[in-house]
C-alpha cells in the first residue's frame, strides 16, 4: 500500500486507491500475512487464532459488542475459524463483526489440535481456489 494517513484507520477494501499495482497481487494471494510467521515464531501470535484488529477497531468494537473483548484471552493467529466462515477482510456493517465474533468465540469454546489442522487445511485451499475477500 502506499503510504497514507488513514493506515490506523481505514480497512483495506475492493478498489482500494491506496493500493499499490504489486500490492493488489501481494494481498490477493495472501503473501502480505508472510511475515506474521515471525510474530509466531518470537511467540506474539499463533498459527490459528482470532485475527488482530486494528487498535481503533478495537476501541470501537468493545463498546458497541459485549462480547467483542473475550476474543482477546487467545493469542492473535495468522488466520482463524471466522476466516474460513467467509468473514475475511472488511468489515463493513456491525453485523459482520457480531458474526465475526461469534465465530471467534466459538473457535475459543471449541479449540481443538484437529479443530486448528482443519483450519489451516481449510485457509490454503482457500489461497489456492481464491478469495472474493482477498483484496
Amino acid at each position: 500500500m502506499k503510504m497514507n494517513k488513514d493506515a490506523n484507520s481505514r480497512q483495506a477494501s475492493k478498489n482500494d486507491s491506496r493500493l499499490t499495482r504489486i500490492g493488489r497481487i501481494i494481498r490477493k494471494t495472501s503473501l502480505d500475512e508472510f511475515p506474521q510467521f515471525f510474530n509466531v515464531f518470537r511467540g506474539e501470535m499463533s498459527l490459528v487464532g482470532p485475527r488482530p484488529h486494528m487498535l481503533k477497531h478495537t476501541d470501537d468494537y468493545s463498546q458497541l459488542l459485549d462480547e467483542y473483548m473475550v476474543r482477546h484471552f487467545a493469542k492473535p493467529g495468522i488466520t482463524g475459524w471466522a476466516q474460513v466462515n467467509g468473514y475475511r477482510g472488511e468489515t463493513r456493517t456491525l453485523e459482520q463483526m457480531r458474526d465475526r465474533v461469534e465465530y471467534d468465540i466459538w473457535y475459543l469454546e471449541n479449540w481443538s489440535l484437529l479443530q486448528d489442522v482443519k483450519i489451516m487445511f481449510l485457509t490454503v485451499y482457500r489461497i489456492f481456489r481464491g478469495d472474493k475477500n482477498a483484496f
